[in-house]
């Protein structure tokens, strides 16, 4: 399977205006996911996951290394990765429908087209019914569905999530998370997704890799080899996924 994305000796410095020095975010991160891979990063707070994760929106800029994506070097944003926020990232003038329409419509499709493909992504993300409400009156889970459909539409080559459910409750947060299993399988769609939190990335992952504190540098790679597709129902009690629950969590915490 190709490497689609490929991270090669990636370190990030910035300048602390409080600390009046300058920070390692990043030192030497080296990193290549295949095409249809689904790929977390986690580790604690501050080592530099969406500091990586916008190194390769483009979002901002390597200090050393580069990031390439299909063998073309990422020097800014692109239409190739398509970015889902915490923060929904829906324009509220704009109808569900309008919204998951708005990258076709830049991208001068024709109507007909558009209209086929706004249908297909609002059926395949569940929102058949609220094409014409507006974000302010959907739930969290819904807004959050709408933006990924909104991603998905335009076709991104890697998807790049930053801790998407983060903001909705711990059973709307279980469902979003069998939802996107199941979508991102039957679109085939490459992903890097950006958590804090381990049980999540085994549950969604076909593997994990595991930051140190800062400055943020690998300290696992762990291949989950778990059926799918997956429910929590089946895998809570699952000791495949305890157990790369607890490994994840002996490296990340530099526990041998």
């Amino acid at each position: 399977m190709t490497d689609l994305l490929v991270a090669s000796g990636v370190s990030k410095t910035y300048f602390d205006t409080v600390a009046n020095d300058n920070v390692v975010a990043l030192d030497g991160i080296s990193l290549s996911i295949r095409a249809h891979q689904f790929v977390s990063v986690i580790g604690p707070s501050g080592c530099g996951k969406s500091t990586f994760l916008r190194l390769v929106a483009g979002l901002d800029r390597p200090t050393a290394g580069e990031i390439t994506v299909s063998g073309r070097k990422v020097t800014g944003p692109g239409a190739d990765r398509g970015m889902v926020f915490q923060e929904y990232a829906l324009l509220p003038w704009k109808t569900t429908a309008a919204n998951i329409e708005f990258g076709p419509r830049l991208k001068g499709l024709p109507a007909a087209e558009r209209a086929a493909i706004t249908q297909r992504f609002v059926e395949l993300v569940g929102l058949k019914g609220f094409e014409n409400k507006y974000p302010h009156q959907l739930s969290g889970g819904m807004r959050q569905r709408a933006a990924v459909a909104r991603v998905l539409a335009n076709n991104p080559t890697v998807l790049l999530m930053d801790e998407p459910f983060a903001a909705v409750d711990a059973m709307t947060r279980q469902r979003l998370q069998e939802e996107l299993t199941a979508i991102t399988a039957h679109e085939r769609t490459t992903v890097l997704f950006i958590t804090h939190a381990i049980e999540e990335a085994v549950f969604l992952s076909d593997r994990v890799v595991a930051l140190s504190g800062r400055p943020g540098r690998i300290v696992a790679d762990l291949e989950i080899d778990l059926p799918r597709p997956r429910r929590w129902d089946d895998m809570a009690n699952d000791p495949r996924f305890a157990a790369y629950r607890d490994e994840l969590t002996r490296c990340i915490h530099g526990k041998s």
